[in-house]
């Protein structure tokens, strides 16, 4: 079945909504093309935000770290110049003047011991040995700070970052972060925490620091577009959804609907005495199917009419017929009484065996005639076990004396065929038996029918007379040529075999 079948089968609907998918399918699939480049393109835009706003505050760190390692080296370099006598107070007046550094530090040698110190370091030996120009950032032990060491010539200089001061320097950088997180190896000092909701879904981005000894652990939340900004941007692929299923809805319940309400009151009316054509008469707004409710209406009104002239017509005609049937009959019975009545009167003993042999398949006719005029009611041909049963006992009846005791076996299945085979296999029983009377009287003839399929059945004659073979005298000639001829207007070959001939013949299949 190709497309085109397939899709002309399908109802108006379903034909509406395709055709409308192919017309703006394409326009939707364009629009939710770019309506998704777009949301990629919104939720990259987002995510870089993100990420900038976490490289900002980690290099914001990264900035009061390093003027926190210069100013200290410079100061500790100068200081550490002149000796190490009153060092920490060089340092301490080189450090004063610059803005928003730290002034707690401690001098070192470039073993870690300490020379001097101002303010309160805590224990600082656990930090790693920094050589000249070299810089080490650690998380200073047991306080909340950032342990700043350089080393200069002559030796070392450590200093502590607070965490305060790291707070206020991504203050600026914090609005849009949830926590930033300085790891040090497994140590962690928390900078920033922000509260967040227990739903939102969060982005952790790791930046170094540095040399990398220390890491910045930025959270932030995975910002991404809402579920109306989407609905804004599919709102063109949504339009044309609601379009495809209001036009099907409108005309499922406006066309679809009452042309099938229209349909079932057309086929569940019976003409002919099942009742009058009763369509509905709410079939929606639609002026168009009400005039095609009345036109049916008018339609119908003028076959049933024409179906009562017609009914009217052919019952006169089957009378007719009948008439003409019931006559015929009447004058094929004429005729045979006049032919017994002849034969009966005739001196010669030929002319009697003649009168009687022309009575036979007189009689052989009438019989099909009447069988025939019986079965036209019903139209299914002519019944032929009724048939060979009466041309039987109207055989018997009608032999001559010496085979008055002649014996006729039917054995015949139920069968119906057409008048034409009727005649011909009545002619053909009826020879056969009249030759089987004048030749052999006393012995008996069995008739047989059985069906050999849908369409056929097979008619077996069975006697001693019938010897194929035996043809030297002219009554056996002729009367092998007469059943030859019959068998042939079966248009079926005769099939002759010692004591028995058969034929096929059509029949009409079983009922």
């Amino acid at each position: 079945m190709s497309a085109a079948e397939r899709f002309a089968q399908l109802p108006t609907a379903a034909k509406l909504f395709l055709i409308l998918t192919a017309a703006i399918l394409p326009i939707g699939i364009a629009l939710v093309f770019l309506g998704q480049s777009g949301i990629r393109q919104a939720n990259s835009a987002l995510a870089g935000r993100s990420e900038d706003q976490a490289r900002d505050a980690t290099e914001a760190i990264e900035s009061l770290l390093a003027r926190n390692a210069l100013a200290l080296r410079v100061a500790a370099n100068g200081a550490l110049a002149s000796g190490t006598d009153g060092a920490c107070d060089r340092a301490r007046a080189s450090l004063a003047i610059a803005p928003g550094i730290s002034q707690v530090f401690e001098l070192e040698t470039q073993d870690g011991k300490p020379i001097c110190k101002t303010g309160e370091l805590g224990y600082t030996g656990t930090l790693p040995l920094a050589a000249p120009g070299v810089i080490r950032l650690r998380l200073a032990p047991g306080d909340q700070a950032v342990a700043v060491r350089v080393g200069v010539i002559g030796g070392m200089a450590t200093a502590l970052v607070p965490l305060d001061e790291i707070h206020d320097a991504i203050a600026t950088d914090s609005n849009n972060l949830s926590s930033l997180v300085l790891q040090d190896g497994d140590r962690e000092m928390p900078v920033l925490q922000n509260p967040v909701d227990a739903d939102t879904s969060l982005k952790v981005l790791r930046w170094p620091i540095g040399d990398g000894s220390m890491v910045s652990r930025v959270s932030v939340p995975a910002q991404r577009i809402a579920t109306l900004d989407r609905l804004v941007l599919l709102l063109p692929v949504l339009m044309w959804v609601a379009a495809a299923f209001i036009t099907w809805l409108l005309v499922s319940r406006l066309l679809i609907r009452p042309l099938r309400r229209l349909q079932s009151a057309v086929v569940s009316y019976q003409p002919g005495g099942g009742g009058d054509l009763d369509l509905p008469r709410r079939l929606g707004p639609a002026t168009e199917i009400q005039e095609l409710r009345d036109s049916f209406e008018r339609t119908v009104a003028r076959v049933d009419e024409s179906e009562r002239e017609m009914t009217g017509a052919l019952e006169g005609q089957r009378r007719l017929v009948r008439e003409v049937h019931h006559r015929v009959k009447n004058n094929l019975q004429v005729v045979a009484s006049l032919l017994n009545i002849h034969g009966r009167s005739a001196q010669a003993t030929e002319a009697r065996a003649a009168y009687a042999g022309i009575s036979r398949r007189v009689g052989a006719l009438s019989i099909v005639h009447r069988n025939h005029f019986a079965e036209m009611e019903e139209n299914r041909g002519i019944s032929l076990r009724p048939l060979l049963t009466e041309l039987a006992a109207e055989l018997r009846a009608g032999a001559p004396e010496e085979a008055r005791g002649l014996a006729i076996d039917l054995d015949v299945d139920a069968s119906n065929t057409t008048q034409d085979v009727a005649v011909a296999v009545a002619f053909l029983i009826t020879e056969i038996v009249e030759f089987a009377m004048l030749n052999c009287p006393h012995d008996p003839i069995e008739i047989s029918l059985r069906r050999t399929s849908e369409l056929t059945a097979r008619l077996t004659i069975s006697s001693p007379v019938l010897v194929p073979d035996e043809a030297d005298e002219p009554e056996k000639v002729q009367f092998e040529r007469i059943v030859g001829g019959l068998a042939k207007q079966l248009r079926s070959p005769l099939d002759r075999k010692l004591g028995r001939y058969s034929v096929d013949l059509p029949v009409f299949p079983k009922a």
